[in-house]
């Protein structure tokens, strides 16, 4: 699955050519994808300008001129992509053009910069989804999401707040939605090998008695935001299906210890190997020399 990195590389993509453009048409070749497609979509959007292009978490969202927004959740192989050019920057697609069968939503548009365009949602495995929205507080997926760890409000001491009494090793802690909002499994083990934690200690300790963040937590806050910018910057990481026009997204060829079992540890001095162990049936990646508990 698609994480912060990978969504916010395709909404850098996708902006200046979608926002300021009016939706003149929506086809739908289907009528479902991992859910069934919104009554009344088409309508609802055709006419429209698109006014903004955010993210939350790792949804996508499109907000219109009638207030109408539109959350995408790409799934293991959802894209979007424009029929008529390249982006600039380098977003998620599937192969564009190869397989016309995969393209499930086709908006025509009109930009006042641009011109008209076709922008193609495709996807296909079909686990990614759609949905619209008159106010985002309406919206299940969005309910309860903690902080964006690039926002102002994430902090070492907020995790320390939501850490304290938790006996759920600290890579679970971090894949919960509820508590750091878009962390998956490949930039939470990046984070931790940079902050020098090993993955499967309690959160709790990572809290000292009076509730404050130790220094480990305090590091594991700016590795977070340290590897997210990184993967970012580089478009992201290109893991089975995620592509970008370029190519590819980069990050992957960073990693530290994701998907690197067998190799040695890149910190410097450091004579670990990296190592595999399952946790909650995913696969997690760490070094047991430069990795330690706090």
């Amino acid at each position: 699955m698609p994480e912060l990195p990978e969504v916010e590389t395709v909404r850098r993509g996708l902006e200046p050519w979608l926002k300021g453009a009016r939706i003149d048409k929506v086809t739908l070749n289907r009528a479902d994808l991992r859910f069934p497609i919104p009554q009344g979509l088409a309508a609802a959007l055709e006419g429209q300008r698109v006014t903004h292009v955010g993210r939350r978490a790792k949804y996508l969202l499109m907000t219109m001129s009638n207030g109408k927004i539109l959350l995408s959740h790409l799934g293991m192989t959802g894209s979007w992509r424009f029929a008529e050019h390249g982006i600039d920057k380098p977003p998620r697609y599937y192969e564009p053009g190869t397989e016309p069968k995969h393209d499930h939503m086709i908006w025509q548009l009109s930009h006042p910069e641009h011109g008209e365009s076709h922008l193609i949602y495709a996807d296909p495995r079909r686990f990614g989804f759609i949905d619209l929205y008159d106010d985002l507080a309406a919206s299940p997926y969005l309910e309860g999401l903690g902080p964006e760890p690039l926002g102002n409000d994430f902090s070492a001491a907020g995790m320390a707040a939501a850490f304290r009494g938790k006996k759920a090793p600290i890579k679970a802690a971090l894949l919960d939605q509820r508590i750091v909002a878009g962390l998956g499994n490949i930039y939470v083990a990046e984070a931790l090998h940079r902050a020098h934690i090993l993955p499967d200690i309690e959160a709790r300790s990572l809290v000292r008695a009076d509730g404050a963040p130790k220094a480990a937590l305090d590091a594991l806050a700016g590795a977070i935001r340290e590897v997210l910018i990184a993967a970012i910057e580089v478009g992201g990481s290109t893991i089975r299906d995620f592509r970008s026009v370029e190519g590819a997204g980069y990050f992957q060829h960073n990693f530290a210890v994701y998907d690197r079992e067998g190799d040695p540890c890149p910190t410097p001095l450091c004579t670990g190997i990296v190592r595999r162990i399952v946790q909650s049936g995913r696969s997690t990646f760490y070094c047991p020399v430069c990795q330690k508990a706090p």
